[in-house]
């Protein structure tokens, strides 16, 4: 009985300082895509974002949600002692959107492509399977 309290103790601690932790991580980032908006909007030409700093803002800016998702998903985590498979389909989404979305896909093999959107319809029906089943 002691040792389950341990560890229970020693899991919402380890909950707590990844929660902290993430949530220094997610500030940085905020802060970084922030900085990198406003400093290339005030290179040359002005006010202008060319296709390569669009990709590097879109790829900053879904890491901050993936964090933001992963921050909301150890405090599910710690309300109620479950993982959250519905949390964890999104989360993985959209890690594999952010892939896509910095992509060069003119380097990439018809394969490559061909896996990623298997990959997106999968997660994709196993998260209205679950969606579905609550």
């Amino acid at each position: 009985m002691k040792i389950e309290n341990a560890i229970e103790n020693i899991e919402r601690w380890i909950s707590v300082l990844l929660m902290l932790l993430m949530g220094v991580v997610v500030i940085s980032g905020t802060a970084e895509v922030g900085y990198l908006i406003v400093s290339d909007l005030l290179q040359p030409p002005g006010f202008f974002l060319g296709v390569s700093d669009l990709f590097d803002i879109f790829g900053l800016f879904l890491m901050v949600l993936i964090g933001l998702e992963l921050l909301s998903s150890v405090k599910a985590f710690l309300k109620d002692h479950k993982l959250h498979a519905e949390a964890m389909f999104l989360i993985a989404l959209t890690a594999i959107t952010r892939k896509i979305v910095i992509m060069d896909s003119s380097g990439v093999s018809y394969m490559t492509l061909f896996g990623l959107a298997a990959l997106v319809l999968a997660l994709s029906v196993g998260f209205f399977i679950i969606r579905k089943k609550q």
